[in-house]
């Protein structure tokens, strides 16, 4: 389906019959197009190097991918990295929520995927970075059987009761707001899918009032995770803010973090929605104007990301941390220096192309600019970690970190992780979600009516579209 001229700036189309929602996005549960499959191999192959990398890991010891004494660089640089994708569910799907944006709801679901998966694929990296898996044990604080507790008072333990929070909340509120689709999928499907579909769609019938608790359980669900979202990477930053380390004690660092999160999960968004738009035939949902609208939404936090970190380079350059200037001017121009200006480019310059209608609306300039922009976006959280740690309070620390192949192996195989949950949840569940596209178009039918009749100048009268409609399968 292409695209009319008629309807090229409209977020969708308002002549859009239901039983034809209902078909395109159950199709796409049974015949994606042929990329969708080489995808799925690119990332098994992914998954291949990191299951490898990480056995030489286990086989051979942690020297195979850390040099002392840089023990954790890759892997928890990589780790704040996932932690950061997660926050694009939580914008999409709670904050435009709250205030009502309509043009979310055809790309909210897919978001929300990615926020759950971004998590479970981040808390691998605490594990895999004790190099030894099992001494993981000795973190779970179990009283009775070993006497021990972890220390309450770190940002570690923090760390890991905000984190599963996060997830938790996250799945149920991905879960939740799918129970009418799944109906939907139910009423439509045979075989294995019908008995899945039927099992989690916990009995959903549309009746008046389970819409209404559905409606109050999802607002509920989102006005608690935007706060959640919000402590979740305070949290992590307060991991380096509290330490006295050069280039880590720095009071903007929760904001920071937490900007910087939404910009990577933003221009994820974006790479995510033209890859789906392409495999899925998705072109009447996934339109131009809603990927214009993202994309304005990722160049407005690029620059608060931006403002912060002048911030951050201000407040240390002037400062009497003598210590934190010395880390700033080596990021600048020593060793890391190439890695930090590609750093900037990538985070500040390049996401000026955002400013252009022209190039907002060209398919694969955008997708090039958000791979482009998240690959600054890890650069940020490499030059967090391991400048500090190259250039620290003792002298024997002073070394130059590079990763080693299997360290590189393993990060590589989270993103094969990530892409495979993901790919496998868009292709059994709908990921974009029916009932919303429904009332997206329906209120763009009475807006359109009600123009309309204005122009007509019939004072007001009601549109012929009346709320008689039949609602098809339950939604």
């Amino acid at each position: 389906m292409k695209e009319t001229e008629l309807h090229h700036d409209k977020d969708i189309r308002e002549d859009l019959a239901w039983s034809q929602i209902n078909s395109d996005i159950m199709k796409s549960l049974e015949n994606p197009r042929r990329g969708f499959w080489y995808t799925v191999i690119g990332c098994l192959v992914l998954l291949a190097i990191g299951i490898t990398a990480e056995v030489l890991q286990y086989m051979y010891g942690m020297g195979r991918s850390k040099n002392h004494p840089h023990m954790w660089n890759l892997y928890i640089a990589t780790f704040i990295f996932w932690i950061g994708m997660s926050h694009s569910g939580t914008l999409l799907s709670a904050i435009l929520h709250i205030v009502h944006a309509d043009w979310r709801k055809p790309i909210y679901r897919f978001a929300e995927a990615m926020t759950t998966f971004s998590l479970m694929t981040a808390l691998l990296f605490p594990v895999i970075h004790l190099g030894r898996l099992w001494n993981f044990y000795w973190v779970i604080p179990y009283v009775p059987a070993r006497g021990t507790w972890p220390n309450f008072r770190s940002p570690l333990s923090w760390d890991g009761f905000a984190i599963m929070t996060y997830l938790t909340s996250s799945a149920l509120f991905l879960y939740i707001g799918m129970l009418p689709d799944l109906a939907i999928a139910r009423d439509n499907t045979t075989g294995w899918r019908k008995k899945l579909y039927s099992t989690l769609s916990l009995g959903w019938y549309g009746s008046d009032r389970q819409w209404r608790i559905f409606r109050k359980a999802y607002m509920l669900m989102a006005i608690f995770l935007i706060p959640l979202a919000v402590s979740v990477h305070s949290i992590v930053s307060s991991d380096f803010a509290m330490s006295i380390m050069p280039g880590w004690h720095v009071t903007t660092f929760p904001p920071y973090f937490v900007s910087g999160a939404l910009y990577s999960g933003c221009a994820a968004i974006v790479t995510l929605f033209i890859l789906l738009r392409y495999y899925f035939r998705w072109e009447e949902y996934m339109t131009l104007a809603i990927l214009e609208k993202i994309c304005k939404l990722t160049f407005a936090i690029a620059m608060v990301w931006t403002y912060l970190n002048l911030v951050e380079f201000a407040s240390v350059w002037y400062g009497h941390d003598i210590y934190g200037k010395e880390v700033l001017w080596a990021k600048m121009t020593g060793a890391y220096a190439p890695v930090f200006w590609s750093m900037m480019f990538f985070g500040s310059v390049l996401p000026f192309t955002l400013a252009f209608r022209k190039l907002r609306r060209h398919i694969p300039t955008m997708m090039t600019v958000s791979i482009l922009l998240n690959v600054g976006m890890w650069l940020e959280r490499w030059m967090i970690i391991s400048p500090t740690l190259s250039q620290s309070f003792y002298p024997w620390s002073w070394d130059v970190m590079w990763p080693t192949l299997t360290s590189w192996g393993i990060v590589l195989g989270s993103f094969g992780w990530f892409g495979l949950l993901f790919l496998t949840f868009v292709k059994i569940f709908p990921s974009v979600s029916m009932y919303e596209v429904k009332e997206m178009v329906y209120h763009r039918r009475l807006a359109s009516e009600k123009a309309q009749a204005e122009r007509r100048n019939t004072g007001g009268a009601q549109p012929a579209f009346s709320l008689s409609m039949r609602k098809e399968d339950g939604s």
